[in-house]
């Protein structure tokens, strides 16, 4: 029995654990078995492609960096542009809160003028009622005086 077969059954409980393991033991032993041990030229050729595979990642995370780069100089601007607007916006809704203000101002300012008025109106009203009253009174009281003389006489 193969040192594949074993290590399954040693970790069987596990079956994707034991299907790797199993696996990697069965590459090993067929390694073993044709002798196929890596030779420096290997190796170098090996170097040589991963090196190219680092550089051409790092130039690819380049590529990203800048484009991400652009992307958020892209959103800081359209960030800007938002800010300007809802400044414009702001100072829109003032002025038009200041021309309310105004306009109400008025309004209350005229409010108070015929208030004021018809305060005025009913004040003339009472004094020639009074006045009115007491000149009535005044001819009354001279008619009983005048009534009392000529009973007297």
């Amino acid at each position: 029995m193969g040192y594949a077969v074993k290590i399954y059954e040693a970790f069987k409980d596990d079956e994707i654990k034991a299907k790797l393991l199993s696996e990697f033991i069965e590459l090993v032993e067929q390694a073993i078995l044709n002798n196929q041990l890596a030779t420096r030229q290997d190796v170098t050729l090996s170097e040589l492609k991963l090196t190219r595979e680092i550089e051409q990642t790092r130039g690819e995370i380049k590529e990203v960096e800048l484009k991400l780069t652009r992307e958020i100089e892209q959103t800081r601007g359209e960030i800007k542009e938002v800010e300007l607007k809802l400044t414009r916006e702001i100072e829109q809704i003032r002025g038009e809160i200041k021309e309310v203000e105004l306009k109400l101002t008025r309004e209350i300012e005229q409010v108070r003028a015929d208030v004021t008025e018809k305060i005025n109106d009913v004040k003339i009203s009472t004094i020639r009622w009074i006045v009115t009253l007491f000149i009535t009174q005044t001819i009354t009281i001279l008619g009983i005086i005048a009534g009392l003389f000529q009973v007297m006489k």
